[in-house]
C-alpha cells in the first residue's frame, strides 16, 4: 500500500509553505510517527509526520514552495521495517543499547561510565567505549539507588541519537583539528533564500514602525535582592520543583502585578474601540535559528514562579526546535525581551502587534550608585519599555516601568499588591 504526505494545514489564512528539510534520504527506512521532514510557513514551522512505517519516497525537493495539502512524499508499507530499524539503509546509523552495568552512582563523585556504542555502515561494524564524568543531584542519586539503577541506564535510555547528532559531532571534531594558519584574503560571498517565517517578521517590524507612534521610557533596577533570593534558595527549589529558579519568573510576576495597577498597559486598539483583556497573556520573545518567535504563556497572573519557569522553560525548548503550534504564539496581551542573555546593556524594543507594550530586559552590569548617600557597587539592569502612545499616556508607561522596577528590588512586594509586609502588618 502507498501512504501519501501531504502539507498540513498550518492556519487559516494560509495557502502555501516551504518545504525547509528532509531528516531522512529518498529511499530510508521509516517508522510509525517518525518526523520525515519540516515545512515552514509565514507563521510557524511544522514536521511532516510519517503515519505508517515503511520505504520513504520523496517528491519533492527542499526549497520548494507547494501549496495545502500537495502530496510531497508517499511510504511504501509494503516494506517491513523492524523496530530496530536493524534493515536500515547503508549510510544510516544505528545505534544499540549497551549491555546492563552493575555500577550505581556513587554518593559524592561523578561516575565515569562505560558505554558500548556499535556503529553501522553498510556491512562494518566498529565499537568503542566512551567514558564520560556525569554528575547527578542529590535526590536523582537516591531515587536511582532505590530503583537499581546505573547512570548508563538513565543516559541510553533517554533518546535516540539521530543522524543530526553524528553530524554535530563530526563538524566540531572537523572545527577543532584544523591547524591554525595564516586568514588569506578571500571575496566569496554566501546567499540563502529568505524563509518565509522571515519575510512575515520583516513585514511586521516595518509595519510597527510605520503604523504605531511608538516610544520607549527607561528605568534601571537593583537585583540585588533577587540575586539573593536565587542564591539562598537555588538548591531547595531545583529539589522540589526539578528546574533552576531564573530571572525570567521574577519579570513575569512583576510585569503581571504592574498591569493589573496599569492596565491600560495591557491594552490594544481594534476598530477604532481601545480593548484591554482582565487577564494576562505574557509572550516570551526566544530567540530561534529561523528567527524569533513568541510563544505565549496564559493567565500567567495566576502562575507562581514554579509554574512559570517550568512553562517558561517548555514553551523556549519546543519553540528552538520549531514545535509551537500557532495557537501558542497568538493571542498575547503584552511581551518580555530579554537581550540581556547576549550582552546587551540597553535597547529599544519593538511592538509586538496587535500588543501596546513590550518590557526590554538587559544585561546585569556591577556599577556604582548612590545609596543613603554612599557610593556602593551594585549589581544593575538597564529596563526599557516601549509602548504605542496612541493607547498609553507617559503617566502609565512611566509608572508601570516604574512599579516594575520596585517590584523586582522589593520581591516580597509582589505579593501584597504593592505594599510592604511592615504596611499590611499596621494597617497603613
Amino acid at each position: 500500500m502507498i501512504l501519501e504526505i501531504k502539507i498540513p494545514s498550518p492556519g487559516e489564512s494560509i495557502t502555501e509553505v516551504e518545504l525547509a528539510s528532509w531528516f531522512l534520504e529518498d529511499g530510508a527506512l521509516v517508522q510509525k510517527n517518525q518526523e520525515v521532514g519540516e515545512i515552514e510557513s509565514e507563521k510557524a514551522t511544522l514536521p511532516l509526520i510519517a503515519e505508517q512505517s515503511g520505504k520513504l519516497k520523496i517528491l519533492v525537493q527542499v526549497g520548494e514552495t507547494v501549496r495545502v495539502g500537495h502530496v510531497v512524499a508517499t511510504i511504501d508499507t509494503s516494506v517491513e521495517v523492524k523496530e530496530t530499524a536493524s534493515e536500515a539503509p547503508s549510510g544510516t546509523t544505528t545505534v544499540t543499547a549497551p549491555p546492563k552495568q552493575e555500577a550505581r552512582v556513587p554518593a559524592t563523585e561523578p561516575e565515569k561510565v562505560p558505554a558500548q556504542i556499535s556503529v553501522v555502515t553498510g556491512t562494518a561494524k566498529e565499537t568503542s567505549t566512551l567514558y564520560s564524568a556525569v554528575k547527578a543531584t542529590p535526590v536523582a542519586r537516591q531515587i536511582m539507588e532505590k530503583e537499581g539503577l546505573s547512570v548508563e541506564e538513565i543516559i541510553t535510555g533517554l533518546r535516540k541519537i539521530s543522524a543530526s547528532d553524528v553530524k554535530q559531532v563530526m563538524d566540531h571534531r572537523a572545527a577543532i583539528q584544523v591547524p591554525l594558519q595564516k586568514m588569506e584574503a578571500s571575496r566569496e560571498e554566501e546567499r540563502n533564500k529568505v524563509s518565509q517565517l522571515r519575510k512575515k517578521i520583516s513585514e511586521r517590524l516595518v509595519a510597527v514602525k510605520n503604523e504605531t507612534a511608538m516610544l520607549t521610557t527607561f528605568n534601571e533596577a537593583d537585583m540585588s535582592a533577587i540575586i539573593s533570593i536565587r542564591k539562598k534558595h537555588q538548591e531547595s527549589f531545583v529539589e522540589k520543583h526539578g528546574i533552576k529558579l531564573g530571572f525570567m519568573s521574577f519579570f513575569t510576576k512583576a510585569v503581571t502585578e504592574a498591569l493589573r495597577l496599569y492596565p491600560a498597559v495591557n491594552s490594544y486598539l481594534d476598530e477604532g474601540e481601545v480593548v484591554t483583556p482582565k487577564f494576562c497573556d505574557i509572550g516570551i520573545a526566544v530567540q530561534t535559528d529561523k528567527g524569533l518567535v513568541v510563544p505565549v504563556i496564559r493567565n500567567a497572573e495566576i502562575l507562581g514562579l514554579a509554574e512559570t519557569e517550568i512553562k517558561i522553560a517548555d514553551i523556549a525548548a519546543r519553540a528552538r526546535k520549531a514545535r509551537l503550534s500557532i495557537e501558542e504564539m497568538s493571542g498575547g496581551t503584552f511581551t518580555i525581551s530579554n537581550g540581556g542573555i547576549y550582552g546587551s546593556m540597553l535597547s529599544t524594543p519593538i511592538l509586538n502587534p496587535p500588543q501596546s507594550g513590550i518590557l526590554g530586559m538587559h544585561n546585569i552590569i556591577e556599577r556604582p550608585v548612590a545609596i543613603n548617600g554612599k557610593v556602593e557597587i551594585r549589581p544593575m539592569m538597564y529596563l526599557a519599555l516601549s509602548y504605542d502612545h496612541r493607547v498609553i499616556d507617559g503617566r502609565d508607561s512611566v509608572g508601570f516601568l516604574k512599579t516594575v522596577k520596585e517590584y523586582l528590588e522589593q520581591p516580597s512586594n509582589m505579593l501584597f499588591g504593592g505594599q510592604s509586609p511592615e504596611q499590611i502588618l499596621l494597617e497603613i
